[in-house]
């Protein structure tokens, strides 16, 4: 039988191409600033011959060019400066026919739908219903407009070279630009009812820029500076198409960004047998030992020391348990006693001194405030839960057994048993009474990979039907209705981690069923898919010299945006790569593993060595807040770090990308 989204994806495919040329209902402005003065706007209109010129002589000319593409329409402008300028250019591109309440909008990596899972403290609709951003926001240098009421879209993207980025003195306003930059502006316009395309160059922020977390700022708009003969050449695509529902609209705007962007495989990449053997320093560095719990410290930790500090956390940024499981397995794979010893007192401790009295994780423990968390999190409790499994299998194999924690491991399924609700989601948070403080179902696929594990080892079928009521939630709430959020516990938005974790549990489902029923989970696995890789950068965000990733050329394809709320890339992947290989075979679609591949090697290009540190105090600590663009955690800003991070959850999510083989080599030990 041939799949409804399969067929939904080529019909998208088909629509969108051959459909005559796009007649544009443009608008042009060029802005023109003397320095030490505001900048003049300037309408445009344009002649026979492609050029655009204002009521009076401009010290710039513009000359605008259309043409047909495989894709869609191409168009080229070219400015040139008669004399010295400094300039900002921008074209509105009018949808006549789209009415702009009837339309969801996409800004790959940033801007799903209307972002209205997000605070209006951050980028929505709640603050305005148009916006317009600097590209490198962007995991794709595109916006896409997509009309509920006819299922057509349009979509603009910019194709050109990015090799350039300038340092400014200001972040808001009228900004002069210290030298070249690569970066224009793309976004949405609400124009009097009509759903309009809006970009130019250079970047052009409206109508807010966002600095930091939960915080907008004024407006800011970039000048070039243009030398008397110098010519500035500037390509977009525009491109329509038809989709029957949004999900479908996305899916197929990945399709044609990736085949347009072409994004390579990182040439310098890591061997896995290098990879592990820089990060194990992690395990050996961070391990802490004067409490009753042992643990590899990896949260709150300062980037220029790497000192470890008195908290440990289960799940979330410390991943501690997944650490203790990474450093035995590798342990013993190189006969090292020493990480051995230090995995294995860290399982003993928490054993011992990890669980509340009703059999709860004890999430986080700060032991110099002398507190523990009293309100958990589905997600903490499900990853803690994931590590355990992992680690009673492998022991298992080994002919190892571990009666005490099978029991710690029963009792924590029935309590999240007794916590779903009855249309199958799980609520975010609750306390040790199971009084549900958050109810949100966003964080529900978390908890499916533990139940779906704990069925192929404890042979329960319990954990099946609780993994399969919580998957049809996931396929009716966040899938269908193409709706992933709140996955992520610093934030409550528009998340990455909701439709990989939608995606992997879908993976995991799969593993545990036949026939039918596994084809159908293996199609919602991709269809969330689709939402993660948008994530995920295409292309190479250009920095300045002077800025740290500048410097050290660093490349970001490959790396995944995290939220709205939080506007930085990190290496937050565990199995996504192993399940976009998976699904590669599966659906017959190369595009999936060879993306999977840029991401494996391009993850790995910032690992902390020896005389190669990238601003990490200690070699193996993988840095987290990776700030790409024009916004911060705090500090530093683009082309830098944030100076505390949390190298818990870097580390544990590299070293699962690097061990491709688990989630196979677990089910199959059920068969």
């Amino acid at each position: 039988m041939v799949n409804k989204f399969f067929l939904i994806i080529v019909l998208t495919l088909v629509y969108s191409v051959g459909y005559g040329h796009i007649m544009p209902e443009s608008t042009w402005r060029i802005s023109l600033k003397k320095p030490g003065n505001p900048a003049v706007d300037y309408k445009l209109k344009a002649d026979d011959s492609g050029m655009l010129g204002a009521d009076q002589n401009l010290p710039i000319t513009i000359k605008r060019q259309v043409s047909e593409t495989t894709a869609g329409m191409s168009i080229v402008v070219e400015l040139t400066a008669t004399e010295t300028v400094f300039y900002n250019f921008e074209e509105l591109y009018e949808l006549p026919a789209v009415e702009h309440d009837d339309c969801q909008f996409l800004m790959p990596g940033f801007w799903y739908r209307r972002n209205l899972r997000s605070p209006q403290e951050a980028p929505s609709f709640a603050t305005s219903d148009s916006w317009q951003v600097r590209e490198d926001r962007l995991s794709i240098p595109l916006t896409g407009i997509y009309s509920e009421k006819t299922g057509d879209y349009y979509t603009v993207m910019r194709l050109d070279e990015f090799a350039h980025e300038s340092l400014t003195a200001l972040s808001e306003g009228e900004v002069i630009l210290s030298g070249k930059t690569s970066l224009g502006f793309t976004g949405f316009r609400n124009r009097g009812g009509t759903a309009s395309l809006v970009f130019g160059f250079p970047y052009n922020e409206f109508p807010n820029t966002y600095i930091r977390k939960l915080i907008l700022a004024p407006a800011v708009r970039a000048f070039e500076r243009l030398e008397k003969g110098e010519v500035r050449r500037l390509t977009w695509e525009i491109r329509k198409g038809r989709a029957i529902n949004y999900s479908a609209f996305v899916a197929d705007v990945w399709t044609y960004s990736y085949d347009s962007l072409k994004p390579p495989v990182y040439a310098d990449a890591m061997s896995t047998r290098q990879a592990k053997e820089a990060l194990s320093n992690f395990f050996r560095e961070s391990y802490v030992d004067k409490f009753d719990l042992k643990y590899f410290s990896g949260v709150h930790m300062r980037t220029d020391d790497c000192e470890s500090t008195d908290a440990t956390e289960v799940g979330f940024i410390g991943r501690v348990l997944l650490n203790a499981f990474n450093a035995l397995e590798y342990g013993e794979e190189t006969a090292d006693n020493d990480l051995i010893n230090k995995a294995r007192h860290t399982f003993d401790s928490y054993l011992l001194h990890g669980f509340s009295e009703n059999g709860f994780f004890h999430e986080y423990v700060d032991y110099q405030k002398d507190s523990v968390t009293l309100e958990y999190s589905l997600r903490r409790q499900s990853e803690g839960l994931f590590a355990i499994l992992n680690y009673l299998k492998y022991e298992r194999d080994k002919g190892r057994k571990h009666p005490e924690w099978e029991n710690k491991v029963k009792t924590l399924f029935t309590n999240l048993q007794q916590l779903q609700e009855e249309d199958g989601s799980f609520p975010r948070k609750f306390d040790g009474a199971f009084h549900i403080t958050d109810p949100s179902g966003g964080s529900t696929p978390s908890a499916v990979l533990p139940l779906t594990m704990g069925y192929a080892y404890f042979k329960n079928k319990s954990y099946l039907e609780s993994a399969k009521r919580a998957g049809k939630y996931l396929e009716e709430e966040l899938i269908t209705k193409a709706d992933y959020f709140s996955s992520t516990l610093d934030a409550n938005c528009e998340d990455k981690e909701a439709s990989l974790y939608a995606s992997t549990a879908m993976h995991y489902l799969a593993m545990v069923t036949t026939g039918k029923e596994r084809q159908h989970y293996v199609d919602l696995c991709q269809q969330a898919a689709y939402f993660c890789l948008s994530w995920y950068y295409l292309w190479d965000v250009p920095f300045a010299q002077g800025q740290m990733l500048g410097d050290v050329n660093f490349k970001s394809r490959g790396w995944g945006n995290v939220s709205v709320e939080n506007n930085h890339i990190d290496v937050f992947i565990f199995e996504f790569a192993t399940v976009l290989d998976w699904l590669a075979k599966e659906k017959k679609e190369p595009r999936f593993s060879e993306f999977s591949s840029v991401i494996k090697t391009s993850m790995l290009q910032l690992m902390p060595q020896k005389n190669s540190l990238f601003d990490i105090g200690k070699p193996g600590y993988y840095p987290e807040v990776v700030q790409h663009t024009n916004w911060d955690y705090g500090k530093n800003g683009k082309g830098f770090y944030n100076d505390i991070f949390a190298p818990g959850w870097t580390v544990a999510s590299l070293w699962q990308m690097l061990s491709p083989d688990r989630v196979t080599s677990f089910f199959e030990a059920r068969k």
